[in-house]
């Protein structure tokens, strides 16, 4: 069994780490929130007081954050990891930032000798939960095989799309093709429902047609037709609106920096950006439902 850091435990870096400390590993965790550490503890997660303490000795440093500015900052800041971290250590990033940022600190990183991928995952809370994620890694075929059996602990797939920076346009590549799915699947259900139909009948409809995507398959944005997904507990629980809204900018940066044409993600992305705006970013990136509705005359 490995000892491994873990650094930002937020609704999906807490059950990640708790996997891992569920499968033997020694799991030392580092967040700023009081109540993460908390929870950790009670999963069987050693506290640490910094990031620094988080690295002491660890074999693999495992980080959740929530952007760019995150990730160099607990890397190559001040007080950041690459002036502590040992040549054997194996830092993997989760988070999902630009290619350029995850590319920049891979090769400030790699100046010291440090091992990096960029690996962010797919999945949403339940599949961290669940130790089901899917994990997208960039970085040579040495690091990520290195540490496929750590991601083997946290999830059930482990890609490799190319070189460090790779995982991440990948990632977004995902990202910007669900959030077009889950309006789509929005606005059909809205449709149905609009002239009388029975939101479930029309689900399984579509299940059993051409219409069939994962949205209706496990996370069926419609109220009541799913057990245990966001859309039944007041959107509350699942990948936020802000974060969709983030990914699907980062996916636009690098449409215009490879001159890829993506009318569809310029659209979904300004209906999230705009639903965030009407003080929605804190639930669930399906309540995109919610702003389909049609309007009652």
């Amino acid at each position: 069994m490995a000892q491994i850091g873990f650094i930002g435990l937020g609704n999906m870096g807490g059950p990640m780490a708790a996997n891992l400390a569920k499968a033997g590993h020694q799991v030392t965790v580092f967040d700023l929130s009081a109540e993460a550490l908390k929870v950790a503890a009670e999963h069987g997660c050693k506290l640490a007081n910094s990031t620094q303490a988080v690295a002491d000795g660890a074999d693999f440093v495992i980080s959740m954050l929530p952007a760019d500015k995150h990730v160099q900052g607990v890397y190559l800041g001040e007080q950041g990891l690459i002036h502590s971290l040992s040549n054997s250590t194996v830092v993997i990033d989760c988070s999902t930032i630009a290619a350029e940022t995850a590319r920049y600190v891979g090769a400030e990183l790699g100046k010291q000798g440090i091992t990096f991928i960029d690996a962010p995952v797919s999945g949403g809370v339940g599949g961290a939960i669940a130790g089901t994620l899917t994990f997208i890694c960039g970085g040579s075929e040495a690091a990520v095989e290195q540490a496929r059996p750590i991601l083997n602990d946290m999830g059930k797939n482990v890609f490799r799309a190319g070189d460090i920076g790779a995982g991440q346009v990948a990632k977004i590549c995902n990202n910007m093709l669900l959030s077009v799915l889950m309006v789509g699947t929005s606005e059909a259900l809205q449709l149905g429902i609009a002239h009388g139909l029975d939101p479930k009948v029309m689900s399984e409809i579509m299940l059993q047609s051409s219409g069939r995507n994962w949205t209706l398959e496990v996370y069926n944005p419609c109220p009541n037709i799913m057990d245990n997904v966001p859309s039944s507990k007041g959107y509350q629980g699942g990948f936020l609106v802000d974060l969709m809204s983030k990914d699907l900018g980062l996916a636009q940066q690098a449409a215009l920096a490879s001159g890829a044409s993506t009318p569809m993600g310029s659209l979904t992305l300004n209906l999230y950006r705009s639903w965030a705006q009407l003080g929605h970013g804190r639930e669930d990136f399906s309540s995109i439902f919610n702003y389909v509705k049609p309007q009652t005359k």
